[in-house]
Order: structure tokens, then sequence, then C-alpha cells
């Protein structure tokens, strides 16, 4: 078992700001102390009823989760258990108190059409969260713009939604776009997804060896600064590392990464931050939300996994008579065909569920919570508790076993309250370091508005 040392009240102070020819932001500093272990002889029962008390107490935040608009309409929302791995009754079952709602936009051209699509489709999103929020459940969930309306939200018995921007590319070229996105709601923004946008180099530059920018544009520079002057969170989860690292060097204030994991345990995946990045946003005073998205904890147990249950699935088809077709295929259907095709794969998904256990997770075992904490483990023991956090990709490619929707939210309090990790430290994780960061980042903006 491992342990994590408590950390002293004073990490949770304010962060001091400086010019934008230094260092963005001073690492929070930590102090350490004798390892606090369970209480001796604990049982498995005390020792779960313990870690529930502590998932109750704290506030519990995921920084990622995807969004399709058609479930925030009258009659088909998050009020309902969906088949969706976030909404309301989930949320409610697991403890999860904040979801970052996301507004996703996939890289298209760099072009006024492709621009204007692009908007039309962030602003669908903004406007479905708004929705849900203001007038589908505002009994139950609650738009929050600061930390304190988080605080304040919980205390009221609801649930709370957060808003972030899953790639920049739908601003155009108007960077007035940003003040704009901030009205919505916008608290944090990537630069860039899967793809160069007008603003950033991506990661997908690593994969093919194709660059636009080198890493920052001269629209994205102006952008850091325009995220600072508005007091939006620049996210560092899907931009190159040129990128990254250019940001670092640019920002007066801190950043997040809002679903990223340690490449040192999983080396192939480009969307995973390295050692130098790691270090560079605890240098900024910024967090990193670890992401439980299975092939960047370990893509090498996932890949195992995935053959095997391929495999299941594949010699169930071949009873049945049945083919199942790559992706590709697939997408090319007919509406009428793909429909019988889906009745297929969830004929073929029944049949194999009783037999995964002993004919695949016996076999290559699916990622799960421990390989997650590991995660955690490793960027606590590199960079200091108070620069970690939590996130999930749910509804957008993330899950493991165990954390697989809101509603086993619980588990990842349980695991670390396994590893040793205090109250004080695991709300910290779950919460507070990311509203640390918010709230300077805010801070810092007023102060740059105040100035001008």
């Amino acid at each position: 078992m491992s342990y994590r040392t408590p950390l002293v009240l004073a990490c949770a102070l304010i962060l001091a700001s400086c010019g934008p020819s230094e260092q963005a932001t001073p690492p929070v500093e930590s102090t350490s102390t004798a390892p606090t272990p369970a209480p001796a002889m604990e049982t498995e029962a005390e020792l779960v009823a313990r870690a529930r008390g502590i998932h109750e107490r704290v506030i519990t935040l995921d920084t990622h989760n995807d969004i399709n608009t058609e479930n925030f309409v009258p009659g088909n929302n998050y009020t309902e258990d969906l088949d969706t791995q976030v909404n309301l009754p989930k949320m409610i079952e697991g403890g999860l108190d904040v979801t970052w709602l996301v507004v996703y936009t996939g890289q298209g051209p760099l072009t006024p059409e492709g621009y204007a699509a692009a908007e039309d489709n962030a602003l669908d999103k903004f406007r479905a969260i708004h929705r849900l929020a203001e007038e589908i459940a505002p009994e139950s969930i609650e738009i929050a713009y600061t930390s304190d309306d988080v605080r304040r939200i919980d205390a009221a018995g609801k649930k709370i939604a957060m808003i972030g921007v899953e790639n920049a590319y739908p601003m155009g070229l108007d960077l007035s776009n940003v003040q704009r996105y901030q009205v919505a709601g916008a608290r944090y923004m990537s630069l860039s997804h899967n793809g160069h946008s007008q603003f950033a180099d991506s990661n997908t530059g690593e994969r093919d060896g194709v660059w636009l920018h080198n890493g920052l544009s001269d629209l994205g520079r102006q952008a850091v600064a325009e995220m600072n002057r508005w007091g939006i969170m620049i996210d560092l989860s899907h931009p190159a590392k040129t990128s990254n690292m250019q940001v670092l060097e640019l920002t007066r204030a801190p950043v997040i990464a809002s679903h990223s994991s340690a490449r040192a345990l999983s080396e192939d995946v480009s969307r995973n931050l390295d050692d130098e990045q790691l270090l560079a946003i605890r240098d900024n005073g910024g967090v990193v939300q670890t992401t439980a998205f299975s092939s960047y904890l370990d893509s090498a147990k996932n890949n195992a996994h995935t053959a095997a249950m391929n495999a299941l699935r594949s010699s169930i088809a071949a009873d049945l008579g049945y083919e199942i077709l790559d992706g590709a295929t697939a997408r090319a259907l007919g509406e009428e065909e793909r429909a019988a095709y889906r009745m297929r794969l969830a004929e073929i998904d029944a049949l194999a569920a009783p037999r995964i256990a002993a004919e695949v997770d016996a076999i290559a075992p699916p990622v799960d919570v421990a390989d997650f904490v590991d995660h955690i483990d490793y960027m606590v023991d590199l960079i200091g508790l108070e620069h970690v956090g939590i996130s999930s990709d749910f509804d957008g490619g993330g899950g493991i076993s165990g954390w697989n929707d809101a509603s086993e939210t619980f588990n990842v309090t349980l695991e670390l309250v396994r590893r040793g990790y205090t109250e004080e430290q695991i709300s910290l994780l779950w919460s507070g370091n990311l509203l640390r960061v918010l709230d300077d980042v805010q801070r810092i903006a007023a102060e740059i508005q105040a100035s001008e």
C-alpha cells in the first residue's frame, strides 16, 4: 500500500501573478509530513464505509463530459436515465456533483464555410446546456461560473454544470468570440483538437509528421492573451507539445489539461503529456486532470482486451451467420440497413455478456480503476498532489472497468482511500485543485482588465 502525505492548508492559498515575460504563476508549495495510515485493524466494510463518508463530503468534479444536443430537449434529456454515461440519475447514484459539459467541435477546413459550420455547432451546444439548466431542470441542475457558485449550488442540494470548449476552431478568425464564449459560460477552452486549427498545431502531427504552425500561429498567440484577459482557462489536452510549451511561455495565468494522462505510463499515446510538459504545468501553477480513457492509461493492456473481446464477438457472429463490419463500412450503410445492423450487434452483445468474465476478462483483463489511479499516483509523485485532478471523458470515448459511467464514481474515491490518500487530499484531487486554478485565472483576468 502506498500512502500520500497530507497537505498543509497553505497549499490552497491563491497564487501570485507575474508579468508576461516571467514564469506564468509560481507552483504551490506543499509540505511533506509523516503518512497517515488507515485505522489499525480496519475491516473491509469499515474501509468502504469510511470511503463513502469521504465521497459524500467532498465535492466531486469531472472536467470532461461530451454531449449530444438531441439529449437536451423536452421529452428526451438528462433528467432521464438515458443510454449515456452521464445524466442526472447516474450522477445522483454515483455521487458526482459537478459535470463539465463540453462544447466540442471536430476539426474541419480552415475556410469561411468551415468556420461558419463550426460556429453553428458550438452555439447549438451552448444553447442545449443552458436549456437543460434553465428551462428543463432548473430545480435539479444549475450552471456554475465561479468556484463560489459551485459551493453555493452544492450546498443547495443541486447538481452542477460547467462549460468547457473543446477546440477553439468555431471562433473563426474573430478574437472577440473569446469574450462572447466567456459570457455564454465557457470557463476553459483548447486551442485545437485532433487536427491543426487556425490557432495551434494538434498532437496529431506527432503521428503523421504533418505540421501547420510549428506550435502556435500568430492568431493563437493573440488568443492566449485574450483568454487571460477574459478569464478562460487554457486547456492543453489536445494541442501539440510545441503548442503547449509556447502557451506556457506566454500565459499570465495558470493552465489546465482537462483530460490527459501521463505519457511515461503509456508512451505511444500522443494525447498523453510527457514529463517535461507535466513539470512545466507544475511550474505554471496549473493542474492536469487525469483521464479515465482506457487506451490512454495502458494501451497494451487495452489492445489485448479489445482483441479478446473482438474474437468473442466474431465467434458469436459467425455462429449466427452475421458479419461484423469495420467502422467505415458500417457508417456507409443506408438508414434502414444501419438500423438492422445495430440490432444484430445488440443480439451479439447480449449473447456475449455472460461469457465475458470467463472468456475475455480472465484472459485479458480490462483497464480498470487501479490503472487510472496509477496515473494519479505517478503525477502526484512527479509534480505534487496540488497539480493533479480527475476527469472521465464520458460520452467521448472514456470509461474504464469500475468507472464506466457516472453511477460508478464512488469507486474512484474508494481506490484513493485504499491507497492511503486523506480526505483533504481526495477533496483537492476531485475539485479543490481545479477550482483553485479557476479562481486564479479569474483573478488575473480582473487585474488585466483593471489595468487597461
